[in-house]
């Protein structure tokens, strides 16, 4: 069994980045009334505590979401984002950090659905009770790749899927892009967003590599760096590669990017990129 779990990492840099992403992906969808799917290959456990054991072993929120809770003023398209952030965290102390699936589940509306899948035995009971009550949720304990094969097309023909493994293991890399592939074939209209670290840039831009090589169109790349590559050993920085992007994603990423750089990295060092990998 793999030993990651997200809890000692939960409210970082690169969370920040990815459910800032994952939030307006979402809020895009819904601009139609048509119901859609959010599918989410490996979900943790849900929620994470700020001030318990792991997160504070590490320490990482602290240069991550709490800078920005602590800010006065925020970008009007933070909304979304910090609407789920306040909803956890009913008092002026930051006690909770929401993972992907509680984004999902406060920002969803009714007639959406839920389906999130996690391996880790200790993380699995945590996320299923998250959503007992919840009708729109699927939970089960299954390998998340896998589900991009089994579970598309969905019936409501509309959809985000995120897939954000932790990289633990190499072949992840790897892995990550056979699974597009094959939920692609079954959906090419979906919405896919894939969360990278970046700890070796060869190792990225290898994985970037061999998905423009996949000849899957419309694909756009965002990443922010908080320190330079290769300065020490763990992440300099991360990223989310979406297909199929909502059409003012860039745009408002590049409108963002600035703003959280300048208030994540003080330090001024690292630097922040959109870019289109593939075009129409």
């Amino acid at each position: 069994m793999l030993s990651y779990r997200h809890s000692y990492h939960a409210g970082n840099h690169a969370d920040v980045l990815k459910h800032i992403v994952l939030s307006l992906c979402i809020e895009y969808l819904k601009e139609k009334e048509k119901p859609f799917i959010y599918l989410d290959t490996h979900s943790g456990a849900g929620r994470y505590l700020l001030k318990g054991e792991h997160a504070e072993k590490t320490g990482e929120y602290l240069s991550g979401i709490n800078r920005i809770w602590q800010q006065m003023e925020k970008p009007a398209l933070l909304e979304p984002y910090m609407r789920v952030m306040h909803y956890y965290n009913r008092s002026e102390q930051l006690k909770y950090y929401p993972g992907s699936p509680l984004i999902a589940k406060h920002l969803l509306r009714d007639h959406d659905k839920l389906h999130m899948t996690e391996l880790h035995s200790s993380d699995y009971p945590l996320l299923r009770h998250e959503f007992l009550k919840d009708k729109r949720a699927n939970v089960i304990r299954q390998d998340g790749y896998h589900q991009l094969k089994s579970q598309l097309p969905p019936k409501q023909r509309r959809g985000i899927i995120l897939i954000d493994p932790s990289y633990e293991l190499k072949t992840d890399y790897q892995q990550a892009i056979s699974a597009i592939q094959e939920g692609y074939k079954r959906f090419a209209t979906g919405i896919y967003a894939l969360w990278y670290p970046v700890v070796s840039r060869t190792q990225t831009q290898r994985m970037i590599k061999d998905l423009v090589g996949t000849g899957i169109k419309r694909i756009l790349q965002i990443e922010l760096a908080v320190k330079p590559d290769n300065t020490q050993k763990g992440m300099t920085a991360s990223g989310m590669i979406v297909i199929n992007p909502p059409w003012q994603l860039a745009q408002q990423m590049e409108t963002l990017l600035p703003w959280l750089h300048s208030v994540l990295v003080p330090e001024n060092i690292g630097g922040f990129t959109v870019q289109q990998l593939v075009g129409e």
